[in-house]
């Protein structure tokens, strides 16, 4: 099966009837979780960013406390995990400030948390490629926002 385009889409959920556009949302998250947290995130969290990025950053706290600390390779993969989360709340959200936030916070978190980087290339990769990442997205912000992102994000580049 070929899928619309979001034109065509578009298009089509105007001439539904409100009760019928309801109706396909609630049926379009019950078959992916994802789905289901986008709607919960656009309904009941998207008008409070600043508490978002805050219960984001809580939520990265607790991952950060949970990382099995015994060998490299399962730092490794905890690291991916947050990564993988991160990412997804930065798509849900679609605000480079905070894409910034969040980033920010996870280098200044890894930076911090005594983990060797140097001694595992894998994780010395992800947190330069997040650096790389965090760099860009400041460049995307409004001058004066940049300028004090990128200061803290200096001090990280600079600390390794």
């Amino acid at each position: 099966m070929k899928s619309a385009t979001i034109h065509e889409l578009k298009q089509e959920m105007a001439q539904l009837k409100p009760a019928e556009l309801s109706a396909l949302c609630l049926r379009l998250a019950r078959f992916k979780k994802e789905n289901k947290e986008l709607l919960t995130y656009l309904l009941f969290e998207a008008h409070d960013e600043d508490g978002y990025i805050a219960s984001v950053k809580k939520e990265i706290d607790e991952q950060f406390e949970t990382i099995n600390l015994s060998h490299l390779y399962f730092v490794k993969k905890s690291l991916r995990k947050i990564l993988r989360g991160i990412n997804k709340h930065i798509r849900y959200t679609g605000s480079k400030q905070a894409e910034v936030e969040w980033l920010l916070y996870f280098t200044a978190k890894l930076a911090g948390s005594g983990i060797p980087l140097e001694k595992n290339t894998m994780i010395n990769n992800i947190y330069h490629s997040q650096l790389k990442k965090l760099f860009a997205a400041i460049h995307t912000l409004h001058e004066d926002l940049q300028y004090d992102y990128m200061r803290q994000a200096e001090k990280l580049a600079g600390k390794k």
